[in-house]
């Protein structure tokens, strides 16, 4: 009997699709359940391709924080399955080479220090939550942290990682009331993240394990 293979990406991309148009037309809760079927999609691509595992991992907890954020009163929960996936991605950079490429590359840590203390700056006056206060500068350090270390290792998870940064900006404007909630905003949001979510993953893939990464090559 021939293997069934499932074309995840194909239906990734069903999926974000129909998921943009339920979330324009606040078509409650159908908007919620496909936003959560987007990243086990990706996630069972990177079982059955032979992508690194820590790839699933991350993807799993972006399940997670999907999941947790559109529940009420689950906000930091969110916030903080999410930061366990940036931590997974920065991980899987890290391991192959990014902070060496950084001590070479000083202006881009530079420029996405700042751009994290920006996202925190322009809302710090709307948080009431005093452990919001306390935990966002971290998750915003994580977030340019990916961004870092992805641009330095692999071009498409590096584009991923930013969008993944200006996603999670939009998502505290809204959220603490510096920009209008609108369907266009919702909308924008998830075009970056699902780009976000894909391109990571892709461009996670492209790298090879770090003991074969770091092998030397044969005479």
């Amino acid at each position: 009997m021939s293997e069934v293979r499932i074309p995840w990406w194909p239906l990734f991309g069903v999926v974000a699709v129909v998921h943009l148009v339920l979330l324009a037309a606040d078509a409650s809760p159908w908007d919620s359940i496909t936003k959560c079927l987007a990243a086990p999609l990706l996630i069972g691509w990177v079982l059955t391709s032979g992508a690194p595992r820590i790839l699933a991992l991350a993807l799993l907890f972006c399940l997670g924080g999907d999941f947790f954020l559109e529940l009420d009163g689950l906000f930091l929960a969110g916030m903080g399955s999410f930061a366990l996936a940036h931590v997974c991605f920065i991980t899987w950079f890290v391991r192959h080479g990014a902070v060496e490429r950084l001590r070479a590359n000083p202006l881009l840590v530079v420029g996405l220090a700042v751009a994290a203390v920006a996202i925190v700056v322009s809302v710090w006056s709307g948080i009431d939550d005093p452990v919001v206060r306390a935990v966002l500068p971290f998750y915003a350090l994580l977030l340019s942290g990916t961004a870092a270390t992805a641009l330095v290792t692999e071009r498409l998870a590096g584009v991923g990682a930013v969008l993944f940064l200006v996603s999670d900006a939009l998502i505290a404007l809204t959220v603490f009331d510096r920009v209008g909630t609108t369907a266009v905003t919702h909308v924008a949001i998830m075009v970056l993240y699902l780009g976000a979510i894909a391109l990571l993953t892709l461009g996670g893939a492209r790298l090879a394990p770090p003991a074969r990464a770091l092998a030397p090559e044969p005479a």
